[in-house]
């Protein structure tokens, strides 16, 4: 399995006054890898809308391991798991500069219609273009 990497610094308004980037940062670097990722291959937010459909976040998990710190280049390293229905799986592993491990987490997220319909099998052209990120994670 293979990672997408994104890259992202530390803001100063991202550090709280312990001096360590405050944890709901994390999610949010999260969700900048996933996009990242997916919208290389049309299923970011907006072009899975464009096609009629919505992808919500039903399941977030997120592990703390070492703090990211102001003005530190940290790696967003995402890729996905293979699922049998209409979701999409997406794996993170935040890195910080020197390579060690910041946080892990993992999202959750589902395919709908526009009217919040659960869609139990991906359309077609939708799981075309999840094929292409599977081959190109090597998943």
């Amino acid at each position: 399995m293979k990672y997408h990497e994104t890259r992202v610094r530390v803001r100063f308004n991202e550090v709280d006054s312990y001096q360590v980037a405050w944890h709901g940062h994390y999610v949010a670097w999260m969700e900048i890898g996933r996009n990242d990722l997916a919208g290389r291959f049309d299923l970011d937010a907006h072009q899975v809308a464009a096609e009629g459909f919505l992808a919500p976040v039903v399941a977030l998990e997120l592990k703390y391991k070492r703090p990211a710190r102001f003005n530190e280049e940290l790696r967003v390293m995402t890729s996905v798991r293979r699922t049998e229905t209409a979701t999409l799986e997406f794996l993170c592993e935040i890195l910080g500069p020197d390579g060690a491990h910041r946080a892990s987490g993992r999202a959750v997220l589902v395919l709908t219609d526009r009217n919040g319909t659960l869609q139990y099998s991906a359309p077609p052209l939708i799981r075309q273009r999840i094929d292409r990120m599977l081959a190109y994670l090597e998943v």
